[in-house]
């Protein structure tokens, strides 16, 4: 293992932290449960979060918990910048369900899981991040990976970031890609 690799992914069958694999009995949304639930448990806002919003949380979460950095001098000083291609669509969908004019009836625990950047917001309040947070929707995580090693370069009051491509095509069907990024 690198020892300078500090990333985390995750899939509906698996877990790979800093390379090694989790040992998880559950797979696609109960594996983040799982995860939260071994790894986690403080933070009761987990249950009232979109699947996307899990999997963001749970992907840092495991990520910070693992980090070795002797560099990370002051904890609010680390930027967010995370990514996917369909934004919140999962969500979205989930949400017009609560709309139909046969079953009118707007959900707004739902309603706020409509916004993507909601992941970020999550992981800036747990962690009291104070540097920027975004949620870029592009059309793949190379683009994600040039964008965020610009904007950290360019921002003078940031000196790492946690940059992350999730996916969530469904409660069971997601991808996550996080990793920390130092300013050169």
């Amino acid at each position: 293992m690198n020892e300078n690799q500090q990333d985390i992914i995750i899939t509906p069958q698996q877990v790979l932290l800093n390379g090694q694999s989790l040992p998880t009995t559950e797979t696609g949304e109960a594996l983040l449960t799982e995860l939260y639930k071994r790894f986690v448990g403080d933070y009761p806002k987990f249950y009232k979060m979109d699947t996307l919003c899990r999997l963001g949380f749970i992907g840092s979460e495991l990520l910070l918990q693992a980090e070795k950095s002797e560099r990370f001098l002051v904890k609010n000083d680390r930027m967010i910048i995370f990514a996917n291609k369909s934004a919140s669509i999962k969500n979205d969908t989930d949400y017009l369900q609560t709309i139909q004019a046969d079953n009118y009836y707007p959900s707004p625990a739902l309603f706020v899981y409509t916004l993507p950047n909601i992941v970020t917001g999550e992981i800036a309040i747990r962690n009291n991040y104070r540097a920027e947070s975004s949620f870029y929707v592009l059309q793949d995580e190379q683009t994600l990976q040039k964008l965020a090693q610009t904007t950290l370069q360019s921002v003078q009051t940031a000196h790492s970031a946690l940059v992350g491509w999730v996916e969530c095509e469904s409660k069971d069907n997601f991808y996550a890609h996080i990793k920390i990024v130092w300013k050169n």
